[in-house]
């Protein structure tokens, strides 16, 4: 996530106001939802020893610095490790702990979302219900509470606003005019499945010609969805294709987010779940609580997964994007022999993947 992912949420969550949010209520224990407040589970979390490592899927050890900072002030004394790394890389490292039984993470988020299910099938997940998990919308959490959504995340097209002259790019076709040419950066396709999802719902509406095109444009291919954001940011490029941004821009932030009215683009839900064999699960439950706090899910720079959580202004809630393909991606995801399938595919155009992975690389055992 662009800048979203260096500053995941807004100054609000890191009131201490958001420790006394709850859901004390009949109906979150007969829904088998937690109805321990924040602040009991902080206390909680405290017992424990107040430390809790994420495997977060993402494109720099930074990116996901704004939510550590946000949850330990929001709980002081805890200590948040982070570990950010793609999530094809963290989902292949936890199946290797879960089989030499050396597991680190308490919490995986990732948008490997076919790992999910077969984790839960494996055993590995810990059936939980945060607070509010009633409102999560269904397409994006376990009927059991093995894992559930935390944040909605989408890929489009992104532009500088003084590099695109007053017209800015609203599709993919768009995208061949001659006045981009040598101006536009994109994170590989075959690299990232979310990107590689993208291109295909492109593919199918415009076809291999389209890309056959695109390429032709003398496009920056990088790795990881951070560095596109970054270059438009900084005017080094004037639109990328593959990444978010801010529904609502912070200001002097040159860089816009486009939801094409026509276009596909794609959305997903970034998974959460707590390990079974987790070695801090009363601090893994504090901060599921946390995210999805309806202060935290308010505070996220694009869509909320709660149905009673207003989206920015100018949007609607993301389901109602029907060309964001939401269960799209989700299927794609889990077919793997469509995936490889296309991403050779694609590879002839686009060319091999290049360049160290933007994270680094982290071994077996990040974060222990």
């Amino acid at each position: 996530m662009p800048v979203g992912r260096r500053q995941v949420l807004a100054a609000g969550s890191l009131t201490a106001a958001g420790i006394a949010l709850g859901a004390g209520t009949a109906h979150a224990a007969r829904s088998g939802e937690e109805t321990k407040s924040l602040k009991q589970l902080y206390r909680e979390a405290m017992r424990e020893g107040g430390t809790l490592t994420v495997y977060a899927g993402g494109d720099t050890a930074t990116q996901q610095d704004g939510n550590r900072a946000a949850f330990e002030k929001a709980f002081p004394g805890i200590t948040l490790n982070i570990v950010v790394d793609y999530s094809k890389f963290h989902d292949a490292r936890i199946d290797t702990q879960l089989a030499t039984r050396t597991l680190v993470p308490d919490v995986v988020q990732l948008q490997t979302l076919q790992d999910f299910p077969r984790w839960k099938r494996e055993g590995a997940l810990l059936p939980y219900k945060p607070a509010g998990f009633a409102r999560v919308h269904p397409a994006f959490k376990d009927p059991d509470g093995a894992w559930t959504g935390i944040f909605v995340d989408a890929f489009s097209t992104i532009y500088n606003v003084d590099m695109a002259g007053g017209t800015a790019p609203a599709s993919a076709r768009d995208l061949l005019a001659p006045r981009w040419k040598g101006k536009i950066v994109s994170t590989y396709p075959n690299d990232d499945d979310a990107v590689l999802y993208l291109y295909s719902l492109i593919v199918d509406k415009y076809g291999w010609e389209w890309l056959r095109r695109f390429v032709a444009q003398d496009v920056a291919w990088v790795r990881g969805t951070q560095e596109p954001a970054d270059r438009v940011e900084a005017g080094s490029a004037a639109v990328a294709l593959g990444t978010d941004g801010m529904l609502t821009p912070a200001a002097g932030m040159k860089t816009r987010f486009v939801v094409p009215k026509q276009d596909p683009f794609m959305a997903w839900a970034q998974r959460a779940a707590i390990f079974r064999h987790a070695k801090h699960p009363a601090t893994a439950k504090l901060y599921l609580n946390w995210w999805l706090s309806k202060q935290t899910q308010s505070d996220f720079y694009m869509w909320s997964v709660r149905t009673d959580v207003q989206p920015h202004e100018g949007y609607r809630p993301i389901w109602e994007y029907h060309n964001a393909h939401l269960d799209g991606f989700e299927h794609f995801m889990a077919d793997r022999g469509l995936v490889e399938h296309f991403r050779q595919q694609l590879t002839l155009y686009v060319g091999e993947v290049t360049g160290a992975p933007s994270p680094g690389w982290l071994g077996l055992h990040p974060g222990h």
